[in-house]
């Protein structure tokens, strides 16, 4: 068992300092969310302008992987040196990175430096959803994380037409890197004047052994996956993967005799989360396959505009952006949430399976009505993760938790587009690879399905225990 830690809490939270802290991390999430969005278009320009088609796909892998390893590595910190400390860091390395970003003059300089930047910007999101648990009770948890995703739904709508707008100005995309940056540093002072910053009073010593085979286990991950589907580096992409499955055994290893473990065992050996986190890796096969792929055969297999192919998607964008607050709602007031999985989940797999069916001849309605289905399915899944990493494990494990959450996210971010690239490329013409995609993101979000149905229900009332401890009872079944 992992030796107990005390922390300086704050005194309970008046409800005027705990809306300023919602405020801060409101405007904190938002310009995350809009860089993100608004980034999403301007990128081409950026890719055009240094000629970079060749490194795009490191372009994508890279950050990833940074954003992967930062997340773990600033949950971790967060719960030793405090959600306010790390946040301020994590935006420091992300407008610093903004500015070199907006200086590159070559593609190789642009992958470096995002790379650099995803170490600060990727934690920025899951941080904020920790914070909520700093700033409100057990019972008031779900509704106001719910509730956040109310900036990433306002940054749907107007982050792509301000990334257009930009792009196109005299400005050109470095413009919007330059915008943000002030952006940035408002919602750090924000920050720094409202939010708590509930510590550790013992400093452990930190897991450097552990942060090093972690980064290495997931490289290796990463980079095999993607080399299995290119030619010549089969061989290459197998012997990774032997490597990387051998390094996740030793950082277990070393995991479990750490004083302060980046990845704390009582985390993993925990069924709720592990199944949640799972099953939420799974998700990014279905959500990947929508996003990336489901364009492609809208505007090449279906002659659809690439205009109209945008606006055709947009239910999904903002039905997936806007859809945690009623899920975070209807769980603050439940308490359950093994229904809506099952639903969000089901609703996913059928959409998937509508997109495996279609072809050049299917009306476009048939394509909104299946991806709409997908947005209202899959887009509750992010909020329904976060707080049951929440409440599955102890208080002194929360942002490791939901940093253990995003992390898995992120490699499935990062490895779902490489198996389902490998599929699309094995098929003898265009829309039957696209086909073939949607089966398997449907056959991913069905096995998830599956397995989310075996998830145990927590008590959503309380902390939950430490190991040893006697378990929160469960409310009974009405």
């Amino acid at each position: 068992m992992q030796p107990r830690v005390n922390f300086e809490q704050p005194n309970q939270l008046s409800r005027y300092k705990a809306i300023l802290g919602v405020g801060a991390v409101f405007v904190t999430q938002f310009g995350s969310f809009l860089f993100i969005n608004a980034r999403n278009i301007a990128q081409p320009g950026m890719i055009a302008e240094l000629d970079g088609m060749a490194l795009f796909s490191w372009l994508i892998a890279l950050p990833a992987l940074a954003g992967a390893a930062g997340t773990l590595l600033s949950g971790k910190l967060s719960d030793v040196y405090g959600r306010r400390a790390v946040l301020l860091a994590s935006l420091g390395i992300f407008a610093l990175g903004l500015g070199l970003t907006a200086m590159v003059k070559s593609m190789p300089a642009l992958v470096a430096v995002t790379t650099f930047m995803s170490i600060g910007h990727w934690p920025i999101i899951p941080l904020c959803f920790s914070a909520i648990g700093d700033l409100f009770p057990p019972a008031e948890r779900a509704k106001w994380t719910g509730l956040l995703n109310l900036p990433g739904g306002i940054a749907a709508f107007i982050g792509p037409v301000l990334g257009g707008v930009v792009a196109e100005s005299a400005l050109g995309w470095r413009g919007l890197y330059w915008g943000t940056i002030p952006l940035m540093l408002t919602a750090a002072g924000l920050l720094a004047a409202a939010l708590p910053n509930p510590a550790q009073t013992i400093r452990p010593k930190m897991d450097i052994a552990g942060m090093v085979v972690m980064v290495f286990a997931t490289s290796a991950l990463i980079f095999g996956v993607s080399w299995l589907g290119q030619a010549g580096k089969f061989a290459m992409g197998a012997l990774l993967l032997v490597l990387s499955l051998a390094a996740w055994g030793a950082f277990l290893q070393i995991e479990k005799r750490a004083e302060a473990p980046i990845l704390d065992p009582q985390i993993l050996a925990n069924r709720t989360f592990i199944t949640a986190a799972g099953t939420g890796l799974l998700s990014f096969f279905g959500t990947v396959s929508i996003l990336a792929y489901s364009p492609i055969f809208v505007q090449e297999v279906m002659r659809v505009s690439p205009t109209m192919s945008g606006s055709m998607l947009t239910p999904y964008t903002v039905l997936a952006a806007l859809i945690g607050i009623p899920a975070g709602l209807l769980l603050s007031k439940t308490g359950k949430y093994k229904g809506m999985y099952l639903l969000g989940y089901g609703l996913g797999t059928l959409a998937l399976f509508m997109l495996w069916r279609l072809t050049a001849e299917s009306p476009a309605w048939l394509y909104v009505l299946a991806t709409s289905l997908a947005g209202l399915g899959l887009g509750g899944l992010l909020t329904l993760n976060t707080l049951v990493a929440q409440f599955a494990v102890p208080k002194r494990l929360l942002g490791s938790a939901v940093g253990a959450v995003f992390f898995f996210q992120m490699v499935g971010i990062a490895v779902a587009p490489s198996l389902l690239g490998l599929l699309q490329r094995s098929a003898p013409t265009l829309e039957s690879g696209l086909k073939l995609v949607f089966l398997a993101g449907a056959l991913a979000l069905l096995l998830g399905l599956l397995i989310i149905a075996t998830i145990p229900q927590i008590s959503m009332e309380g902390e939950a225990a430490e190991a040893g401890e006697p378990l929160p009872a469960i409310p009974a079944e009405s």
